[in-house]
């Protein structure tokens, strides 16, 4: 057979033949095809197979060869190569297809009988007969597929095609790296921007890149790009583009991206990578101060003075404040950020404040305008006198006063009522009672500067002697039990507390004028034979009060610990016997029970009598109860009140008087005589 003739020249993938991108094959005539889309093309008639003779003899007036059939196929997907137009005659049974690499015709398959063989080589396992003969399948095509192949018949007449087969591969979607350190204005040549990356395409795509939406063009000592690519293994390759640029302040906010443009058999294609922004720098030309919040500002609040600035990076800054009366000058140094912070600001803090900055590059140096600072304040309150003191039944006049940047407002309230007492810095209080003690409240508010204000509490003093703050009482207790009993009692001068019983005491001011005495005893016969008392004294007498232990045989006899804390409160030293409180319900039941009984044999008798015509019935004047001289003395009824020492203490009358301890209320009805 005789060999095959020449095919156009075809350089080896990554090669600096023609057809490389290096030599402008790639770049020239087969991209104006691929861009330009074209798709394949048919040849019209066969085409006659010269000699080998003449493929190489370079005879002039030679007829060039025909251009080959264009097949266009993606990276891993199958070409189909068909041997002469479909509508051409020919008998296809004895076929020999080539490979043309390199100007060099490799022989890869053959066709007998209709039957197909393939030869050794890296073809051997991918050709495949389709279409009776007539098609030749190609499959996982890769770039290295990228060339020129041909087929040959010999029967009935010798007949030669030639396809060129075209690979496409869309690259990766394209990342972008924007430079870390950032870019100056005051660079004098452009400067790495950004760069990127297209990986895996085929063939080598086109890089655009555009500046806020518009595209960037190469410009002298302004704008410059610059590109090269990666052949790998696979034979696809990797795109990288670097953007350099001079940029200024106005393009500190601008987005930077690239977009990758590419063919494939469907025709023009383009990926666009993220936008990305470039730290730009340049030199601060305006320094201004800020305060935080806003507003009228009072003593307490948290302030904020930030120094901010038109340059990036921000200048050094460094604040300075000057006194509104003295015009002293003080340095203060912000945090790095600018800013200095008030905890908690004072009436000293106001001033005029400037900001400083001092750009570290150019070390020039920028001042803010003075801006003031007022921190509105109310001082610590006065009060005159400091410990008002008063006899009972004179006058007393309490002043406050307070100084302030702005108007102040004052108020007199009573401390444990909060009422209103008087709109103004004096208050006037006559006729001192022993209540009028305790303690008063001097408010100052500015209306002009909401949430500033300052109080001042004073505790007003009657002289007097100790004042009980407990009634005496009786308290049902359990033997060998561990009592708690406490007494309060104030005056002025402050009293002392001792009790007549031994006990371990303990003392705690209530306030100025009031002390609580908690005494814990061991309830034994002696203490509920005689009760315990306590003394109030101060230097201008004394008082007491006096509880007394009943016991109480319903409650276990186990050591226990009971506190008597009363809430009744009184100025007396009479002896008032409290009955048991609800723990008592049982002792109470039975009381009523035997009161009602009572009632009821009461009535019977009466009754009894009444039928006898023995009770004389009348409107007025008192009438005596005649019984049987044998019965005079058999009938003598007990009635008990069962009203509460309270309710009892109401039925003495205004006039105050006094129960020996002994009485218990009780009223008797005679009824011999």
């Amino acid at each position: 057979m005789p060999p095959p003739p020449a095919a156009e020249p075809q350089s080896a993938v990554g090669g600096e033949g023609a057809g490389s991108p290096a030599a402008g094959g790639r770049f020239n005539h087969q991209d104006s095809n691929r861009f330009s889309g074209a798709q394949r093309e048919t040849s019209q008639h066969p085409c006659t197979l010269p000699s080998p003779s003449l493929l190489h003899s370079g005879v002039p007036g030679e007829a060039e060869p025909p251009t080959p059939e264009l097949v266009e196929v993606e990276v891993g997907g199958t070409a189909l190569l068909k041997c002469g137009p479909s509508h051409s005659p020919g008998n296809f049974s004895h076929v020999d297809w080539f490979s043309v690499h390199k100007e060099k015709p490799t022989l890869i398959f053959r066709v007998r009988k209709g039957q197909g063989q393939s030869e050794p080589g890296e073809y051997q396992h991918r050709l495949s007969l389709q279409d009776r003969g007539t098609t030749l399948a190609l499959t996982h095509i890769t770039p290295h597929d990228e060339r020129i192949f041909l087929c040959q018949g010999k029967r009935p007449l010798s007949q030669e095609h030639r396809i060129q087969l075209r690979v496409y591969k869309a690259p990766e979607e394209p990342t972008i790296l924007v430079n870390p350190l950032g870019i100056s204005v005051n660079s004098k040549e452009p400067v790495e921007v950004a760069t990127c990356v297209g990986r895996n395409g085929y063939p080598i795509p086109q890089v655009i890149w555009y500046k806020n939406g518009q595209s960037l063009k190469e410009e002298k000592n302004r704008v410059h790009i610059q590109s090269s690519q990666i052949v790998e293994s696979s034979g696809l390759y990797t795109l990288e583009s670097v953007l350099k640029a001079q940029l200024a302040k106005e393009d500190k906010d601008a987005q930077f991206y690239c977009e990758l443009n590419y063919r494939l058999p469907s025709g023009n294609h383009m990926k666009e990578s993220q936008e990305v922004t470039v730290q730009v720098f340049y030199p601060a030309e305006k320094v201004w101060l800020e305060v935080e919040p806003s507003g009228m500002l009072k003593e307490g609040d948290r302030v904020e003075i930030r120094c901010l600035a038109d340059g990036n990076p921000p200048p050094h800054f460094t604040i300075s404040k000057q006194n509104l009366s003295t015009k002293e000058i003080e340095e203060m140094t912000p945090e790095d950020t600018g800013t200095l912070v008030l905890e908690s600001a004072q009436k000293e803090h106001s001033g005029l404040y400037q900001c400083q900055g001092l750009d570290l590059e150019t070390m020039a140096s920028l001042l803010s305008d003075q801006q003031e600072l007022l921190v509105n304040y109310v001082s610590d309150i006065r009060v005159s006198p400091a410990a008002p003191e008063s006899q009972e039944g004179d006058s007393l006049t309490l002043a406050c006063e307070a100084e302030s940047n702005q108007a102040v407002e004052f108020q007199w309230l009573r401390e444990k009522t909060g009422q209103v007492l008087e709109k103004g810095p004096v208050l006037q209080l006559h006729n001192l009672k022993r209540e009028a003690g305790g303690g008063y409240r001097c408010v100052a508010t500015v209306p002009s500067v909401p949430g500033l204000n300052r109080t001042r509490l004073v505790h007003v003093a009657i002289f007097g002697s100790p004042w009980m703050m407990l009634k005496e009482r009786k308290m049902w207790v359990s033997e060998n039990a561990v009592l708690n009993l406490s007494c309060e009692a104030s005056g002025h001068p402050r009293p002392t507390i001792s009790w007549s019983v031994e006990g371990t005491a303990q003392e705690r001011d209530q306030d100025p004028l009031s002390v609580l005495s908690v005494l814990s005893v061991l309830v034994t016969p002696e203490l509920l034979e005689t009760g315990a008392e306590c003394v109030a004294s101060n230097s201008l007498g004394r008082n007491s009060t006096t509880i007394f232990l009943e016991l109480d045989s319903s409650r276990s006899t186990g050591p226990r610990v009971s506190t008597a804390s009363p809430s009744v409160r009184a100025n007396s030293t009479s002896t008032e016997k409290k009955l048991p409180e609800p723990e008592s319900k049982g002792v109470a039941i039975v009381a009523v029970t035997v009161c009602v009984l009572v009632l009821a044999v009461l009535g019977a008798v009466l009754y009894f009598f009444y039928k006898k015509g023995k009770l004389p019935c009348g409107r007025s004047g008192k009438q005596e109860i005649t019984l049987p001289p044998s019965r005079k003395s058999e009938f003598v009824v007990e009635v008990k009140s069962d009203k509460l020492p309270e309710e009892m203490g109401l039925l003495q009358g205004s006039s105050g008087d006094k129960r020996a301890p002994g009485d218990q209320g009780e009223k008797y009805i005679d009824l011999r005589h």
